[in-house]
């Protein structure tokens, strides 16, 4: 896309207050060195799930953030509310748009002094605009975009309170919940195939750092990525308990979760020692994956809830 004359004109306009601050300099993750404002006050953020809402957690709003669309056409903060309270409908930051359809102009018009993109996204597109930043959303570990977020918006002393948190609700988990006796899988039915997330994002990282064991089949599976299994491994599937994920923010509810398993495993419940003995628990996958501190403790209370039930459903048989 182009811009016109009159659209570079504003774009060299509002580069220049930024230049007039105090910068530093910053290399992203495509290698870039490049001059951003030392306290950026007017931040763009063009991914929702994995940057708006950690910076929110840290104390930082948008004045723009990219976002979805709901079925009703109005766009939401994925995971946002849920977990911050925040979305653009009782707040002021703008929505950009969806995916990577990102207009610069709509950008622009918020006037920003730093903006942050996504991997699918073009630096150049907004370059004219405000110094650019892209961070990877794709790595392994998302919650590494935490340290990179924290240090480039100066919050770091935020990011430590949050990571103090963490760490006593894992120290927590650990000592009650007997990680090392039991075995939790992550599973869904997605396009004819078991997806297995029990490696993956927020959910994945608190069974992973509080020393949870998992089914032999997806032991091998790389930190930080899920696997697809096809039906007839179910069985491999089981374990001491087993979530099962649905997308509730589109409106599924945990008996679609059992239902997509039904359609892809008839009698699925037959083939899960967990199903039949009532371990297998039904969660929102939107927070299991969401790049957000509050997250994670949600889920360490939730997997602690779940494995001393299950270690007292174990006790009552014996």
């Amino acid at each position: 896309m182009k811009f016109t004359a009159m659209l570079i004109a504003a774009g060299l306009a509002l580069v220049a207050p930024a230049a007039a601050q105090e910068t530093r300099s910053f290399i992203d993750d495509a290698g870039r060195v490049v001059e951003i404002p030392v306290n950026p006050e007017r931040i763009v953020a063009l991914q929702d799930i994995f940057f708006t809402v950690p910076l929110i957690e840290l104390g930082i709003h948008p004045i723009g953030s990219h976002g979805r669309a709901g079925d009703d056409g109005q766009p939401f903060l994925r995971s946002s509310k849920m977990l911050t309270g925040v979305d653009f409908d009782n707040t002021d930051i703008a929505f950009m748009g969806t995916g990577t359809e990102i207009d610069p102009e709509t950008v622009a018009a918020v006037q920003p002094d730093l903006i942050i993109l996504s991997t699918n996204q073009d630096p150049q597109l907004f370059a004219e605009i405000a110094p650019t930043i892209l961070l990877d959303f794709r790595r392994l570990d998302n919650f590494e975009l935490y340290d990179r977020l924290a240090e480039l918006t100066g919050t770091t002393a935020s990011l430590e309170l949050l990571k103090v948190r963490y760490g006593e609700q894992i120290a927590q988990l650990t000592r009650l919940g007997d990680p090392s006796g039991t075995s939790i899988n992550v599973i869904a039915a997605v396009n004819g195939q078991v997806r297995s997330y029990a490696r993956f994002a927020a959910l994945g990282k608190v069974l992973h750092d509080a020393g949870f064991a998992q089914p032999d089949a997806v032991a091998d599976v790389e930190y930080g990525q899920y696997s697809e299994f096809s039906p007839e491994m179910l069985p491999e599937m089981d374990a001491d308990i087993i979530f099962v994920t649905y997308r509730a923010e589109f409106g599924e509810t945990p008996a679609d979760a059992f239902a997509q398993l039904e359609e892809t495993v008839p009698n699925f419940c037959n083939f899960l020692v967990a199903c039949q003995q009532g371990r297998m628990i039904a969660i929102p996958r939107d927070e299991t994956f969401a790049t957000s501190y509050g997250a994670l403790g949600t889920l360490a209370y939730a997997v602690l809830a779940a494995s001393t039930a299950a270690n007292a459903i174990s006790y009552s048989t014996n």
